[in-house]
């Protein structure tokens, strides 16, 4: 099948190549200007490129299902296959679920991220993202995403889940890879390493919540085993495991990565870094505005339910697309200036960065809470953060997910004043 544009841009347009992972803005710009809706023949799927187009297909459930949006991108090897066949028991759960099964998850485990319940965690964030800044105050140099991006989220959502302090960094380890599993073109021993270790992660989750039953704390998956004294539509096991096991592998990476990619555009912005610095109460819209500009997630997938029309286009029954996200983002239909990077942008929370519709991201006031804190304490305590020159950025090898592997910063030692 060739794209319906006929655009060549189009037709040879490949995700995964080391040149878009690197800056996917440029082509995703030309793709929406030649050819907003075409098919990809590199990874049979169909690319949505414009903003409007994007949210009709997430505003439309019916038409447009969710039912693909954590399946593997391309095939796996028979090996790897087998493993998430018979290792995984888990059910779909939120982002890859459709009505009216995924209102039942939802209306369960909406007010578990409910604005009170996210403030009364604010306190212990503030207390790890402390923590995790003194480790390295006085070293003057530290690659941030290692030292801070990396371990907040995962250690705030692993806390939230209620997980062993003793258990996180084995659990790191087993979440790790399946981003490439699921949105990129990982090769054999890839495969067999990743979906070994999703399978060890789903043991896991299934004996965590057999073992919380008895022992009921302070955190999500208790609030969601205590739902049973009194809803009879509370989730049965395997659903709270499956929400655990979801929430472990979405629920940290996407908050690492935006805050990567806000500190990667605040520092190269000396003037923007102080400006938050001294007025913090600019830091809300600096995060929109990095959500708008370098979205952690560029690209989410739907797949079509009937022979469907979107911008115009026809589109198959049973076809996949990926909604380029980054790209509506970028769409000046919507943003005037879109490549400029500005932080009192007013209208900056018209990015599509956490979806839209019944899918619209739950856990977003925990993300955008965590990159406020980090900015405010970071840019209060080292108003001279620099990025170290001549650094060459890695982004991971997937469709989706975007932001530094890691990223050298550096700081002229003085006086720290007290992180508010």
């Amino acid at each position: 099948m060739t794209s319906p544009s006929g655009c060549p841009i189009a037709h040879a347009f490949d995700p995964l190549a080391a040149d878009y992972l690197n800056n996917p803005y440029p082509v995703l710009g030309l793709m929406r200007e030649q050819a907003p809706v075409h098919y990809v023949p590199s990874l049979d799927h169909w690319l949505v490129t414009r903003h409007a187009d994007i949210a009709a297909v997430l505003a439309d459930p019916e038409a447009f299902s969710a039912a693909n949006a954590q399946a593997p991108l391309t095939h796996l090897t028979p090996d790897a296959d087998a493993i998430l066949r018979t290792g995984l028991r888990n059910t779909p759960v939120l982002s890859n679920l459709d009505p009216p099964g995924h209102s039942h998850i939802r209306r369960q485990l909406a007010p578990l991220f409910s604005p009170q319940r996210i403030a009364r965690l604010r306190p212990r964030i503030e207390q790890f993202t402390s923590e995790l800044i003194d480790a390295f105050a006085d070293l003057g140099r530290v690659d941030i995403v290692e030292a801070l991006t990396f371990p907040l989220p995962a250690l705030t959502l692993f806390r939230l889940l209620g997980f062993p302090d003793d258990d996180v960094e084995q659990l790191k380890e087993w979440c790790g890879e399946k981003l490439e599993i699921n949105w990129g073109r990982p090769d054999a021993d890839y495969q067999l390493r990743a979906t070994t270790n999703m399978s060890h992660f789903w043991e896991y989750c299934e004996k965590y919540v057999e073992a919380r039953k008895g022992d009921l704390g302070d955190d999500l998956t208790s609030d969601l085993l205590r739902q049973r004294d009194t809803d009879a539509g509370a989730l049965d096991d395997r659903e709270v495991a499956s929400v655990v096991f979801a929430l472990s592998f979405a629920g940290h990476e996407t908050t690492t990565n935006l805050i990567g990619n806000a500190l990667r555009h605040l520092l190269s912005r000396p003037e923007v870094w102080q400006e938050i610095g001294r007025e913090p109460e600019a830091i809300p819209e600096a995060v929109e505005e990095v959500l708008r500009y370098d979205s952690s997630v560029i690209a989410w997938r739907r797949i079509t339910t009937r022979a469907v029309t979107v911008g115009g286009i026809p589109v198959p029954a049973g076809a996949r697309l990926i909604l380029g996200l980054g790209s509506a983002n970028h769409d000046p239909t919507v943003f005037a200036d879109p490549e400029e990077f500005e932080i009192h942008r007013p209208d900056a929370k018209a990015h599509l960065s956490f979806g839209k519709g019944i899918h619209y991201c739950l856990g977003q006031r925990l993300a955008r809470a965590e990159s406020e804190i980090v900015l405010r304490q970071l840019a209060q305590r080292f108003p001279n953060m620099r990025l170290v020159p001549g650094q060459e950025f890695r982004y991971p090898r997937n469709i989706s997910f975007r932001g530094p592997v890691s990223m050298q910063v550096e700081w002229t030692r003085t006086e720290d004043p007290v992180a508010a």
